[in-house]
């Protein structure tokens, strides 16, 4: 095993839930305003997914006063305090970009029925 290796697997992180292309999720991030550090949540549907080990994130896409808001999350990144899977969703594409161009409940991907 080679040192860059071994560096990367120090870094990653134990407690990543699994979760996929389609699930909605709440992604609590650690959010540093002046001295004081807060918790703040970013909700939304999973549209990609991408990378491996350190490298390895995913992007989460919302609707927020009409407009649409992505955003790109490390997955092991020290920023992200616990990601919370709210819904299954039942997608057949790994990359769901499609649902930029869409607006209101078009823009959600299917969810299964549990």
């Amino acid at each position: 095993m080679d040192i860059i290796s071994k560096i990367e697997k120090e870094q990653l992180k134990q407690d990543v839930i699994d979760f996929n292309v389609g699930d909605s999720v709440k992604v609590h991030t650690r959010v540093v305003e002046g001295g004081k550090e807060r918790i703040q949540l970013f909700a939304g549907i999973v549209i990609a997914k991408r990378g491996a080990g350190v490298n390895a994130a995913f992007t989460v896409r919302k609707i927020s006063y009409g407009e649409g808001v992505e955003r790109v999350f490390p997955i092991h990144s020290p920023r992200i305090s616990k990601i919370e899977v709210t819904s299954k969703g039942k997608v057949r594409r790994s990359k769901l970009h499609y649902l930029r161009g869409r607006i209101g409940k078009k823009a959600m991907a299917v969810k299964t029925a549990e």
